[in-house]
């Protein structure tokens, strides 16, 4: 991040949308899955902003406290609602991460965020390594859910048949909005997870 302009605005962009489909999803959603979606919320705009080029926009010199201070309160509401499961955890990690960054952004030598152009230097290697391994780990499993499986083929056994005890297609209730499908909310997962990983790269 901070780095040049086109990857940096490609980054702005992804982040951008997947903090929309976020936004559209907590309206669509309701209980725990829309207090995760809000988190997710703030946590693409977040990057977005982050992820704004120097070059095009120069931040002031105390963004990364703000930064900090966001994301630090993002982690410590993720990590009170921890308790309840869902994503919860994921999104305390990375709030976490954020703040590591944001805080690297304002370490002697990095200037005005020079340490996260392309090969600059920032931020502690055994960290920056961890939390490249988690997210690494986590894009390749959230990625593996994202395969579609097998359907049923027209005229299997069983196809198009619901199970024992659930009404027929034509007594159900109308389909969830799209923008409270459960591949939606992975495949926003997914992005930012990528999207920290492209950050972390280059701090």
């Amino acid at each position: 991040m901070h780095g040049p302009a086109l990857p940096g605005w490609l980054m702005v962009a992804l982040c951008a949308v997947t903090g929309l489909s976020c936004l559209l999803r907590m309206r669509a959603c309701s209980g725990e899955e829309r207090r995760a979606a809000a988190g997710e919320t703030l946590m693409g705009f977040g990057m977005a902003s982050m992820a704004l080029p120097s070059a095009a926009l120069p931040p002031p010199e105390w963004s990364w406290a703000v930064y900090a201070a966001v994301f630090g309160g993002a982690a410590l509401h993720g990590l009170a609602a921890v308790r309840r499961g869902g994503h919860h955890l994921h999104h305390v990690v990375g709030s976490l991460a954020m703040v590591y960054m944001a805080v690297s952004m304002a370490a002697p030598g990095a200037g005005a965020h020079a340490g996260h152009t392309a090969g600059g230097v920032g931020g502690t290697p055994v960290l920056t390594g961890a939390l490249l391994l988690y997210f690494t780990v986590y894009v390749l499993h959230t990625g593996a859910r994202l395969v579609p499986g097998g359907v049923p083929a027209p005229g299997a056994a069983g196809a198009g048949v619901p199970p024992v005890g659930v009404p027929a297609a034509r007594d159900a209730g109308p389909r969830p909005a799209w923008a409270a499908r459960p591949e939606l909310a992975l495949a926003c997962r997914l992005s930012m997870a990528l999207a920290t990983l492209a950050m972390l790269v280059a701090l």
